[in-house]
């Protein structure tokens, strides 16, 4: 089960109370900005986290300002596409509601989902960026801290993401092997508590450098976390060595 730290209260909560009840999870984003981006992420991530527990999801967008810039990013950082807030029908405003909200902005009532800020280090940076290694660099630090993405950050993000892909691809031309049990529950634990990514992304490198597990084992165990990484790690299958 899935449990969420609630930015009102401090608390940790479950993050879908109500079991495979329908759950809104509302982004918002007053207008465009990189920080905005992590806002959106965090939301797709707990996405992606509720479905792979059994829980309906719908996304949902309140922004003012900047949608067009906004659904562009979105589309660019394989985020899936939200509604928007305004076509929100009498059932969906029924349902159970976590609001995902940069620090210092919007106050919903319910729980919220703090989104700590993104420091640039140059206006543009965002933008310019290959927009993979951008997911994994705003990915690589736990939401609640604060984030420097810089040239170095970008570099590290795009390195690893190339080396991962081409793992991947090699380890898919080896016989497949389950999932290791050790690797599903220290996945599952760490993005089930509070949502963290960062260790998701320790269990994966512990994954790759593990001499004990078959090549096989480690494609499925990389495949299976990207339904929640997003990355598209399996993106060179059947490319040229």
């Amino acid at each position: 089960m899935l449990r969420i730290t609630d930015a009102r209260t401090g608390e940790s909560v479950d993050a879908a109370p109500v079991r495979r009840g329908l759950t809104r999870v509302e982004a918002h984003v007053p207008d465009f900005h990189t920080g905005a981006l992590r806002v959106l992420l965090v939301a797709d991530l707990l996405q992606r986290a509720l479905e792979l527990g059994g829980t309906p999801v719908w996304g949902v967008l309140t922004g003012e300002r900047g949608q067009a810039e906004l659904r562009a990013g979105v589309a660019a950082l394989g985020i899936r596409p939200f509604e928007d807030r305004r076509d929100v029908g009498p059932g969906l405003s029924e349902a159970q509601v976590l609001h995902v909200v940069g620090e210092g902005g919007a106050t919903p009532d319910g729980v919220r989902v703090a989104v700590a800020p993104v420091d640039s280090e140059a206006p543009g940076t965002a933008e310019s960026a290959d927009p993979a290694a951008l997911r994994l660099a705003l990915l690589s630090r736990h939401r609640s801290t604060p984030l420097r993405l810089d040239a170095a950050a970008l570099d590290e993000a795009r390195h690893t993401l190339a080396r991962w892909r081409r793992a991947v691809a090699a380890w898919a031309q080896q016989p497949s092997r389950p999932i290791p049990d050790e690797a599903r529950a220290r996945l599952r634990t760490a993005w089930e508590d509070d949502l963290d990514v960062p260790s998701v992304l320790k269990v994966l490198a512990w994954v790759e450098t593990d001499s004990g597990l078959p090549d096989g084992a480690r494609f499925e165990t990389y495949a299976y976390a990207d339904r929640l990484l997003g990355l598209d790690l399996t993106r060179d299958l059947g490319s040229p060595a």
